[in-house]
């Protein structure tokens, strides 16, 4: 091989890449002259490209990630820049993204979340699941094509990648049985609330808990909410109807029906951080309120590592309780904020809500805004879902270490 790779692994904003591997002279650059884009380099280029999704931070986040890796990948393993790499360059990542070797250039030693200024920072957190290597060429496929039809390369090498054959949608898994629901919503309850410190801290565990499971929403819908975002009309019936706004994938708007039993722990929650109980419309306080600089809402990771705080903590209560538990720990010790989503979707279902509605409250479709019976329909909806999905927090009795539950 012609060209030293780089030593080290850094952010690309970071990286100092020589003009032998900046993609300057690509072998697979198009024609001079026939680029649509200023761009010189391949690092320049695949800027313009992520450009696109600059308003989308989700997106932009997870676009950026699957380009650098390959970038990275490209000029520090294998010491070529990413305008020159081939067909069987790529059966060469898409193998290296099952397992990223040598672990302590590529892979974060604890397997957690760095700021990309942090020198623990690595590209991979562990080796790809199946969805993930999916996912992560699906993105690049989707760059590789841009890049061609903008003319600055000749040909999308992963155009030539065999497509797996396509699996029927496995059925959710990744979602909490209501036996052991029951025993997170057990645990949350019996918290310790000696101190301000822990009453700040049981207030908020029984608030996402609540949110995420009647409500069905993503992390990142929850980490930008504002408590504003809540609103109350007069239904058809005359009586009063509280909705919570959504700006959800894809800035695709909806709007979740808030049951009585929402608005009550919303309150509860709002009055345990010394807010009126109540939000108005201009009400710019954070969905989930941080403990320090409460006027700013959390980021993902940070409502992410709060959720996971609560199940792991759940887990090990379930253990303390004995071994016969210790399977339904695991399970409690897997789960995340996305699992909630996935339980609360499961549980309506299983419940008997329409499916349509499931499908509403979730964000699956948009809602046809131009139906004429739009206001009828939704009345319906918000019926439904209150009637048939709750929290029942007063219903079920705390657990009490070494007593068993089984599952059902």
């Amino acid at each position: 091989m012609s060209n030293t790779p780089i030593a080290s692994v850094p952010p690309v904003e970071s990286l100092a890449v020589p003009e032998s591997l900046d993609g300057r002279d690509g072998t697979n650059r198009g024609p001079a002259g026939n680029s649509q884009l200023s761009a010189r380099n391949d690092l320049d280029a695949v800027r313009a490209w992520l450009a696109n999704y600059a308003d989308t931070k989700t997106t932009f986040d997870s676009y950026r990630k699957e380009a650098e890796r390959l970038l990275l990948w490209a000029v520090v393993q294998l010491g070529k820049p990413l305008s020159s790499l081939t067909h069987e360059d790529l059966l060469l990542y898409r193998a290296f993204v099952v397992n990223p070797q040598p672990t302590d250039r590529w892979v974060s030693a604890s397997g957690g979340k760095y700021p990309r200024g942090d020198a623990r920072w690595r590209p991979f957190n562990g080796p790809l699941s199946p969805a993930s290597q999916r996912q992560a060429l699906i993105i690049l496929n989707g760059m590789f094509t841009w890049l061609v039809d903008a003319g600055y390369l000749r040909g999308n090498p992963m155009a030539l990648l065999r497509q797996r054959a396509k699996h029927a949608t496995p059925r959710v898994t990744r979602y909490l049985s209501l036996s052991l629901w029951d025993e997170v919503k057990a645990f949350v309850e019996q918290l310790p609330q000696d101190t301000l410190l822990q009453k700040a801290y049981a207030a908020r565990c029984r608030w996402l808990t609540t949110l995420f499971y009647l409500q069905g929403m993503r992390i990142a819908e929850v980490a930008a909410g504002k408590m504003g975002d809540f609103s109350r009309r007069l239904g058809a019936d005359g009586r009063e109807q509280w909705w919570l706004n959504i700006l959800g994938k894809g800035d695709r708007e909806r709007i979740i029906p808030a049951s009585p039993e929402l608005i009550t722990e919303l309150a509860r929650y709002r009055q345990a951080n010394d807010l009126p109980p109540l939000p108005g419309r201009t009400d710019a306080t954070p969905l989930v309120i941080p403990f320090r600089g409460k006027s700013r809402c959390m980021s993902r990771s940070a409502v992410h590592d709060a959720i996971k705080s609560v199940f792991g903590h759940a887990a090990d209560w379930l253990r303390a309780r004995g071994p016969e538990f210790s399977d339904r720990a695991d399970e409690l010790d897997r789960a995340s904020a996305h699992w909630l989503r996935h339980t609360s979707g499961s549980h309506q279902a299983d419940g008997g809500v329409d499916l349509r509605t499931v499908r509403d409250n979730l964000g699956h479709v948009s809602l046809n805004t131009t139906s004429l019976y739009l206001h009828e329909e939704e009345d319906k909806r918000h019926r439904e879902t209150v009637k048939r999905h709750r929290m029942n927090w007063e219903a079920q009795p705390v657990a009490k270490p070494g007593s068993a539950k089984n599952d059902e």
